[in-house]
C-alpha cells in the first residue's frame, strides 16, 4: 500500500523517547489526558481533519463515514470503519488483536477493522467487505488487504473451543493459532486475490517491535490508522 501517495496508513509504537504512547481510552493504561494528547498529536502528524474511532466490543458493527466532526470522534460499539472521503482518518486500537486494512485503489475507498478471535468468528471481515460494497461499490476482487502487527501464531495459545468457533481443525488440547493466517484463508475464500493479501512480520509479544501486548500484561494500546490524504 506504500505505492499510493494519496494514502496515509500506519501503526504507532508504545513509546517515543521513553514516553508512553498509549491510545487506549478504555483499557486503563494511561490517564485520559495523556491519551487525548496522543490522539491530538496523531491528527497533527497525519494532517487529518477528523478521526473516526470506536468503543470496540469484539463485534461486527461497521461505521460508514462520509464526513465526521472536526477532531476525534468515538462511535459506540463499533469495531470497523469505512470511508471514501479525504481527511477522515479511520482508526482501531489493538494490543494483540489483528488490525485489518482494506483498500479499493480504483474507487479510493478504505476500511480498517479490529479483529480478535471473537470478531473473526462473528464475521468482522465479511462485514467490512460488505460495508465497502454498500458504501463505494467495491468488490472483493478489487480489494487489497493488509494484516497489521498482532500476536503471532507461536505466541497465541488458545483453548480448543476457539478453533471450533473459527472453523479450524480442532486439536486435542489447547494450542497456538495464527489469526492472520485464518484471516488470509477467509479473505481468499470470499474472493480477495492472494496476491493482494499481505501481513506484518511483527508480533506484539515476541518480536522487538515496541508494541503493547495484552498477553504480556500491558494495559496500553497502539493505534492502527488509515486515511485518504486531504
Amino acid at each position: 500500500m506504500e505505492r499510493f501517495p494519496w494514502l496515509c496508513q500506519g501503526c504507532t509504537i508504545r513509546s517515543v523517547d521513553g514516553v508512553p504512547y498509549d491510545f487506549g481510552f478504555f483499557s486503563g493504561g494511561s490517564s485520559t489526558e495523556s491519551v487525548q494528547e496522543n490522539w491530538s498529536t496523531l491528527m497533527d502528524v497525519t494532517g487529518a481533519t477528523s478521526i473516526a474511532h470506536g468503543h470496540q466490543v469484539h463485534g461486527t458493527k461497521i461505521c460508514k463515514h462520509e464526513t465526521t466532526s472536526i477532531g476525534l470522534n468515538i462511535f459506540p460499539d463499533c469495531d470497523g470503519h469505512v470511508t471514501n472521503s479525504a481527511g477522515v482518518l479511520l482508526a482501531v486500537t489493538t494490543a494483540d488483536c489483528v488490525p485489518i486494512f482494506l483498500v479499493d485503489a480504483a474507487r479510493r475507498a478504505i476500511a480498517v477493522l479490529h479483529a480478535g478471535w471473537r470478531g473473526i468468528a462473528a464475521g468482522i471481515l465479511d462485514c467490512g467487505i460488505t460495508a465497502l460494497r454498500e458504501h463505494s461499490g467495491s468488490r472483493p476482487a478489487d480489494l487489497m488487504m493488509h494484516l497489521g502487527p498482532s500476536i503471532c501464531g507461536e505466541c497465541y495459545e488458545v483453548g480448543t473451543e476457539v478453533f471450533k468457533h473459527l472453523g479450524q481443525p480442532i486439536p486435542p488440547q489447547p494450542s497456538p493459532i495464527d489469526l492472520r493466517r485464518v484471516l488470509a484463508q477467509k479473505a481468499d475464500k470470499v474472493g480477495i486475490p492472494l496476491t493482494n493479501i499481505t501481513a506484518s512480520d511483527h508480533c506484539t509479544r515476541c518480536t522487538e517491535s515496541s508494541l503493547f501486548s495484552h498477553r504480556s500484561g500491558d494495559m496500553g494500546r497502539q493505534v492502527s490508522y488509515i486515511g485518504l490524504r486531504p
